[in-house]
């Protein structure tokens, strides 16, 4: 058995973080910031596509991804919790599956996140956005999991937060269990799946309980 997992939302709260290094960005070149919750909205895409979805010019979005990714780098490690019973989550998934990370985060900053909180050793791999062409909705991160862990496809499973990690399971032809405890509310993600638990413990109970025998 094979479970990977999303960060944001998923795993972890990095919600004040992100908005601050975004408010960062805008500041610094003088530029009226978003609204916080038009910024909440997007959050699981990748930073350059946030930007363009915020109307941001393309020429401009280069100079405020640094930007924001040096504000990140000094804030995000006191201003990021782990999720209620994730680190349980973590620990109880590790006793009958092999854990990766699939995320949009940049790996490095992802790294030193998951180090911080004592649960990287936990994980085999982690898929950053720096590691593939294609971000999440696309299959591309899941499927350079899926190729790490050689693992059968209906052994395989995906704990996500948004539609973007519920679409790129699907498209990579992997089971998936959408959360409650991010982004995406139940609504929406009954678009896609019908797999919908309360935080990532719950999701990984129901892949131990149903996820020998459930079909994609």
């Amino acid at each position: 058995m094979t479970i990977l997992f999303d960060l944001d939302g998923t795993l972890i709260d990095s919600t004040d973080a992100i908005l601050q290094s975004f408010a960062y960005s805008y500041e610094q070149t003088s530029t009226e910031i978003p609204d916080d919750h038009q910024i909440e909205s997007l959050i699981g895409y990748p930073l350059d596509i946030i930007y363009q979805k915020l109307g941001m010019q393309h020429s401009e979005i280069e100079h405020h991804v640094g930007l924001y990714k040096q504000k990140y780098r000094q804030i995000s490690k006191d201003l990021t919790v782990l999720l209620p019973d994730a680190k349980e989550a973590i620990v109880a998934a590790s006793k009958f599956a092999r854990l990766g990370v699939v995320t949009t985060k940049t790996a490095r900053y992802s790294k030193e996140l998951l180090e911080h909180f004592e649960v990287l050793d936990y994980f085999e791999l982690l898929v950053g956005r720096e590691d593939v062409v294609n971000p999440k909705p696309h299959p591309e991160p899941v499927l350079k999991a899926v190729e790490f862990f050689q693992c059968d496809r209906d052994k395989c499973w995906l704990i996500g937060d948004t539609l973007l990690d519920i679409g790129s399971a699907d498209a990579a032809n992997i089971n998936s269990v959408a959360v409650l405890s991010g982004y995406n509310n139940i609504d929406q993600l009954k678009t896609l799946t019908s797999f919908i638990q309360k935080d990532a413990l719950s999701a990984v109970n129901f892949i131990k309980k149903t996820g020998i025998t459930a079909t994609i």
